[in-house]
């Protein structure tokens, strides 16, 4: 069975058993409808009991959690869905987790880093492209002017970036 990063568990929440979700998605209130998830890379699985939503973060209480102790070993651990929950995205929209880790090429193939992370911003996101060999980080907004082409399957990006965007 395949999983998707749906959010990661920054915090407890109150002393009944509630955790803060930081959303790692575009729409918060897909937890609304979530049934059940799994929590860490063992997957444990969680059936989802109540949800809030405060300050853009997700507040779940899940079934049989009743204490903060009970909770506490979930902290900083990723809450995932099976594929057969997982959103269906348009043509051109990724989820984060599919671009982390992705070989990032300009036009010329020429190799320049692998996307660490994903910053969302208003009009776009920002990915952010790790050149270990140079220990630098560039910014290339994610959109058509710059990214030509994605390859989720092979976890490559080909980008067109400005003069002075990559050094």
């Amino acid at each position: 069975m395949e999983y998707t990063i749906v959010g990661k568990l920054i915090n407890t929440h109150g002393i009944k058993g509630e955790v803060k979700v930081y959303p790692l998605t575009d729409d918060i209130e897909r937890f609304s409808y979530l049934k059940s998830a799994y929590i860490g890379e063992g997957k444990l699985p969680v059936t989802i009991e109540s949800v809030k939503y405060n300050k853009g973060m997700a507040i779940l209480k899940f079934k049989g959690y009743d204490d903060i102790n009970q909770i506490l070993k979930f902290k900083d651990q990723y809450l995932y869905v099976d594929d057969d929950n997982k959103v269906v995205l348009p043509d051109n929209h990724f989820f984060i987790s599919d671009l982390i880790g992705c070989k990032v090429y300009d036009m010329k193939n020429i190799f320049i880093g692998h996307i660490v992370d994903v910053l969302q911003g208003y009009s776009n996101d920002v990915y952010v492209i790790k050149d270990k060999e140079k220990s630098k980080d560039y910014l290339i907004p994610a959109v058509k002017a710059f990214i030509k082409e994605v390859n989720i399957e092979e976890k490559i990006i080909f980008i067109d970036p400005l003069e002075g965007m990559i050094e």
